[in-house]
């Protein structure tokens, strides 16, 4: 495990308008009654570190055990890594001041790669298929908080837009979606993966906060450079601002 040190700094009902030939799916359970919750799976991972491959692939399995539960995964790729020679093109500061947020709310005071939390509550080295495999079924076996759906969902070049309405207690909540591409592969030439492919699942491209002022509202948000919806999902997720927990989360699929 690779570590740096830093200061402590639902359910889914998608109403469909097609949009230039884009079409957004809604997620549904496979089978209603085997879960009362959910599990938000955060993998912050780099292609600049040796120990994040295995971590990238126990996620990569947990997507295609899973690919109808309310199991939603985000990998957010670092940037403190590339310092040593390798461009994650993947990164973002803003994936590692979230990762630093954590280590502030969960009061660890360190922040490593691979790591995963779980509902934002939970954290461990994401290479660790056992200790996720049980956080997982944690969640999804606890009744969640809150819910929240979205509806009426358009593209329309970069720009999405989205309605949202949300159900249970929100105080002191956010609401969070995330671009997520599916998967993508790369050519490592520097650095600690030198003449390694990497394979990823799962990628944020954008994660984007909004202040919850009721139940309901429309949001939108512009799809990052280079990013084809059609081969990526929307993640939201309601999460408390004190504390980091996560009370509720849905999805959709271009």
């Amino acid at each position: 495990m690779s570590s740096v040190r830093y200061m402590a700094l639902g359910w889914l009902t998608i109403t469909l308008l097609a949009v230039a030939t884009i079409e957004c799916k809604a997620h549904t359970k496979k089978n209603a009654g085997d879960a009362k919750g959910f599990a938000v799976v955060e993998l912050f991972t780099s292609e600049g570190c040796s120990s994040c491959p295995p971590a990238d692939g126990v996620v990569a399995k947990i997507q295609k055990e899973s690919a109808n539960e309310p199991i939603y995964i985000l990998a957010f790729h670092v940037d403190y890594w590339n310092r040593l020679g390798w461009k994650d093109v993947f990164s973002s500061a803003d994936y590692s001041r979230r990762q630093n947020q954590y280590a502030s709310w969960l009061k660890t005071g360190e922040i490593y790669t691979p790591q995963i939390v779980v509902n934002g509550k939970t954290a461990f080295v994401g290479s660790e298929e056992g200790t996720l495999r049980n956080a997982i079924k944690a969640g999804l076996q606890k009744d969640a908080v809150a819910e929240i759906m979205l509806g009426d969902i358009k593209v329309d070049g970069n720009k999405v837009s989205l309605n949202y309405q949300t159900k249970g207690s929100i105080a002191n909540t956010d609401l969070l979606v995330a671009v997520v591409q599916k998967s993508a592969q790369t050519k490592v030439e520097r650095g600690e993966n030198a003449g390694h492919t990497l394979s990823h699942v799962q990628i944020v491209r954008l994660l984007q906060s909004f202040t919850l002022k009721s139940g309901s509202g429309a949001e939108s948000l512009a799809l990052p450079k280079g990013v084809d919806a059609k081969g990526s999902e929307l993640i939201a997720f309601l999460q408390n601002t004190s504390t980091g927990a996560i009370i509720g989360a849905t999805k959709a699929t271009f």
